[in-house]
C-alpha cells in the first residue's frame, strides 16, 4: 500500500461545468447557437480525459514502499527496523546504524533464531518476513596447536564483508579435540598473518598449506554470548524447526552485481542443487558458501552438457578458483540430479 495518495488534479472551469451537470448551466444562460453547446460539452470531455491522463501519470510515479525487516542483536537488544539495502554489506551497515555500533563489530547474522545455528546463516537471500539476528564480536582467544594430520577438520564460510568463521568441525579431528574452539568463531589471524578481508577459500588454503607436524598459533574471535542462551549444540548440523518468523512467500535475493531482486517463489530444483553443490564445495575445498553455490547453479542454467558448463566457468570470475575437471564433473552431476529431482 502506498504511503501517500496522488493529489487530485485541479479542475478547469470547463470540466467543472461538465462534472456539475452541463444542462443545469445552460438552463440559466441563453445560447444563440446549439453548436456552441456541443462545443462546450466536447471541450469539457477533452479536459476530463487530459486530467485523467495526468492522474495516471502521477499514480505511476508513486513507488512501492521498500521492504522492511525486523532485526535484533543476538545477545539481546530492542527490536529494530531496517530497509533500503541491496547487498549484505549494506545490510550490515543498516544494522550497525540502527544500534549505533561499528559495522566491523558484526561477525555474521542468523535468520529467525538468536542461536549460533549454522543451518540458519544469512546468505545470499532473505525471505520476506524473516527476522534478522546480528551476532557481535565477543572475546578473543589464542590457541597454539600442532598440525598432526593433513586436515584440521574445519569447514569455513564467510560473512561476505571480510570475516571468515567456522561453520562445522569434523568429529575426532585436530580441531575437535580442542574444545575451546567452537562453531561460529571468527578466524582472525594465523601466526602473524591477518585473515581479515580474506574469503573463506583463501583462509582454507592458508590452513591447508601449513606443513604437517608444524606448530602454529590461531587467533579467534568468538560471538558475544549472553550466558548460555544463544549457544547451539556443537556440531549440530540438522535443521531444527523454525520459529514463527519468516512466513512471507517472497524472497529478497542478493545478486552478484550488488543489486537485490524480489523472487515470488524459490525454485525447488535450485534449492536442491545449491545444497548439493555446497556439500561438494565442503568436501573438495573445505568451504561453505551459498552465494558461490548459487552462482555455480546459475552458470549451469542453460547448459546442455558438462563441456558447456566447464566453458561457462572458464569464462566467468570463477575461473580464478582453478576448479579441476573432476570437480567440475561432480558439480555438473549435482546440477543434472537436481533437474531430474533425484535429491528430493
Amino acid at each position: 500500500m502506498s504511503l501517500f495518495k496522488a493529489r487530485a488534479a485541479p479542475r478547469s472551469p470547463t470540466s467543472e461545468k461538465v462534472l456539475n451537470g452541463g444542462s443545469h448551466y445552460h438552463n440559466h444562460h441563453n445560447q444563440p447557437n446549439g453548436n456552441e453547446n456541443d462545443q462546450e460539452r466536447s471541450e469539457g470531455t477533452h479536459n476530463q480525459q487530459q486530467n485523467g491522463n495526468q492522474e495516471q501519470r502521477r499514480s505511476s510515479k508513486v513507488h512501492k514502499p521498500p521492504l522492511v525487516f525486523y532485526c535484533q542483536l543476538a545477545h539481546g537488544s530492542p527490536t529494530g527496523l531496517i530497509s533500503g539495502f541491496n547487498n549484505v554489506r549494506e545490510l550490515y551497515q543498516k544494522i550497525a546504524d540502527c544500534y549505533d555500533i561499528p559495522m566491523e563489530e558484526i561477525l555474521f547474522c542468523t535468520l529467525n533464531t538468536h542461536k549460533i545455528k549454522m543451518s540458519e546463516l544469512l546468505g545470499g537471500q532473505i525471505g520476506v518476513g524473516d527476522f534478522i539476528f546480528a551476532h557481535r564480536k565477543g572475546r578473543r582467544k589464542e590457541i597454539e596447536l600442532v598440525k598432526t594430520n593433513d586436515s584440521l577438520g574445519l569447514t569455513i564460510t564467510d560473512n561476505g564483508t571480510g570475516y571468515a568463521f567456522i561453520k562445522r568441525i569434523k568429529e575426532d579431528s585436530v580441531i575437535d579435540r580442542i574444545k575451546v574452539i567452537e562453531i561460529g568463531d571468527h578466524l582472525e589471524k594465523i601466526n602473524s598473518t591477518s585473515l581479515v578481508g580474506k574469503r573463506h577459500f583463501e583462509v582454507a588454503k592458508v590452513l591447508k598449506e601449513i606443513p604437517k607436524g608444524d606448530t602454529f598459533t590461531l587467533r579467534l574471535v568468538e560471538p558475544l554470548k549472553n550466558g548460555f542462551a544463544n549457544i547451539g549444540p556443537r556440531g549440530d548440523t540438522k535443521k531444527g524447526k523454525k520459529s514463527g518468523y519468516g512466513t512471507g512467500k517472497e524472497t529478497l535475493r542478493f545478486k552478484a552485481d550488488g543489486s537485490a531482486q524480489i523472487i515470488e517463489k524459490v525454485d525447488d530444483a535450485a534449492t536442491i542443487a545449491i545444497e548439493k553443490i555446497n556439500v561438494i564445495l565442503e568436501s573438495f575445498m573445505g568451504i561453505y558458501d551459498t552465494e558461490l553455490a548459487t552462482q555455480i547453479w546459475e552458470l549451469a542454467e542453460d547448459k546442455r552438457n558438462s563441456s558447456e558448463f566447464a566453458e561457462a566457468i572458464d569464462n566467468s570470475d570463477l575461473e580464478a578458483f582453478g576448479f579441476t575437471d573432476d570437480f567440475v564433473i561432480e558439480l555438473w552431476g549435482a546440477v543434472t540430479d537436481a533437474r531430474a529431482g533425484r535429491h528430493r
